[in-house]
C-alpha cells in the first residue's frame, strides 16, 4: 500500500481510534507455491493493549495448512470509501472537466505472526474474548470445554491469535489539495449524501478541510 506523506495518519491515536470502530476485515495468507494468496473475510477482536487480534475459523478452512506453512499474515481493514468525481478536484482556476477523479478511503493493515490455538481451554478463553467484544452486554453462554451449549462445538473450529508486528495506516482524503478545494469537497459530499459520504466528509473536516 502506497502511503504519501499527506495521507499518513497524524499520529498513532488517529488509526487506533478508527480501528476501534472497525472489526471486520480480510486476512491475507501466503498461498501454496505457484498459487495466489488466500484471502478470508472475517470478524476479529483487536486488543491494542495486548498487541494482538483474535479470530476463529472452521476447521475445514483451506487457510490452515497455508498459515502453518507461512505464519506471517496480513489483516487488512478498509472502509469510509467513496468515489470522487473529477470536477470536485479541479482547482479554482481550472475548468471543472479537467479535474482528475479519484477515491477516498481509510485503511489499516496489521502485519501479524499467526499462532494457531487448538488447546480446548485456551481456545475457549480466546473465543469468549472475541464474543465479549461483539456482545459486551452478554446474552450468550460462555464457551467451556465439555459443557453445553458450546463445548461440543469447540472441536469444529480453530482459533487464531494474531500477534501484531507492524501497522500501516492511510487516510486518503485530498491531503495535498488546497484548503479551498477541500472545503468544496465537503460541500459536494454533503449535497450528494450517498453511502459513506458522511464518513468521508468527517475525515476531510477532521484532517483540516
Amino acid at each position: 500500500m502506497l502511503i504519501h506523506p499527506w495521507d499518513a495518519p497524524h499520529d498513532d491515536a488517529e488509526w487506533q481510534t478508527w480501528l476501534a470502530a472497525h472489526d471486520f476485515g480480510q486476512l491475507a495468507v501466503t498461498g501454496p507455491p505457484g498459487e495466489p494468496p488466500l484471502v478470508q473475510p472475517l470478524h476479529f477482536a483487536y486488543a491494542p493493549d495486548r498487541g494482538e487480534a483474535v479470530t476463529h475459523l472452521a476447521r475445514p478452512n483451506p487457510l490452515w495448512p497455508a498459515i502453518e506453512a507461512a505464519p506471517r499474515v496480513l489483516l487488512s481493514v478498509v472502509d469510509d470509501y467513496v468515489y470522487v468525481p473529477g470536477p470536485w478536484q479541479a482547482p479554482p482556476d481550472t475548468p471543472p472537466e479537467h479535474g482528475v477523479p479519484t477515491s477516498f478511503y481509510a485503511a489499516v493493515q496489521l502485519s501479524c505472526t499467526a499462532h494457531v490455538v487448538d488447546d480446548p481451554a485456551e481456545k475457549a478463553a480466546l473465543l469468549n474474548r472475541q464474543v465479549g467484544h461483539f456482545q459486551p452486554e452478554g446474552g450468550s453462554a460462555r464457551a467451556t470445554p465439555g459443557e453445553a451449549p458450546y463445548g461440543r462445538l469447540l472441536s469444529g473450529i480453530r482459533v487464531l491469535r494474531l500477534e501484531v508486528t507492524d501497522v500501516r495506516a492511510k487516510f486518503k482524503y485530498a491531503g495535498k489539495r488546497s484548503g479551498e478545494v477541500r472545503r468544496h469537497m465537503v460541500t459536494a459530499l454533503t449535497n450528494r449524501d450517498g453511502p459513506r459520504d458522511a464518513a468521508a466528509r468527517e475525515h476531510l473536516i477532521r484532517r483540516g478541510a
